[in-house]
């Protein structure tokens, strides 16, 4: 069932399947199952409050709603099957939903989609510039892909629109680290970016 009918969030209790284990989440931290048939209680609100903010993260990995809401989809569910304090849900959210979407990214398994945005523009633009537009994306998304992964995460929290300290927070990184590891994973697409069109 997805987690979002018509627009509208669904209930919590589809979120979380019937029972969970104990594993390991996106961080490689121990997490526990919520129980046998159990429900986070906090599993709606934090849903409610985050979704929009998990499907940006993923979507700008990948570049297509309907892949991040499909990427959301399956974060909720682990966490919903986490112990997670609800204090840090925001961090280790994003930073599930960033590695999720990179794992689709790397994988090849990213579909075609022939929607970028759901919004229909005013203008119809140039097929030419549509196209360029859309090879540079794809060019940064790959370039994205092969980074390593605490960079790719790194860039991609920041650019979603988390502080320094917030991606400090979820990275296990010092604070006065973060701005030098996003800035190296931006160099390195820059130098990715200037090497495939010195090669093209």
């Amino acid at each position: 069932m997805d987690l979002v009918q018509h627009g509208q969030a669904a209930p919590a209790a589809v979120l979380v399947a019937p029972s969970a284990g104990v594993g390991r989440d996106e961080r490689g931290a121990r997490v526990a199952g919520a129980g046998r048939g159990g429900v986070r209680a906090d599993l709606d609100a934090v849903f409610r409050r985050e979704y929009p903010g998990v499907v940006g993260v993923a979507a700008r990995v990948l570049g297509s709603r309907d892949q991040a809401e499909d990427v959301a989809q399956e974060v909720f569910l682990s966490f919903g099957r986490s112990s997670v304090p609800g204090g840090e849900a925001r961090g280790w959210l994003a930073v599930a939903a960033a590695h999720t979407a990179l794992n689709l990214l790397r994988s090849g398994r990213r579909r075609a989609t022939r929607e970028e945005s759901a919004a229909c523009p005013a203008v119809v633009p140039d097929v030419a510039d549509t196209v360029v537009t859309r090879a540079e994306r794809e060019r940064v998304r790959a370039a994205l892909g092969r980074l390593p992964r605490k960079q790719a995460v790194a860039l991609v929290l920041r650019h979603s629109g988390l502080s320094y300290a917030e991606v400090a927070a979820a990275l296990d990184l010092s604070p006065g680290s973060v701005g030098t590891t996003v800035r190296r994973a931006e160099s390195a697409v820059r130098e990715e970016l200037t090497r495939h069109a010195s090669s093209g």
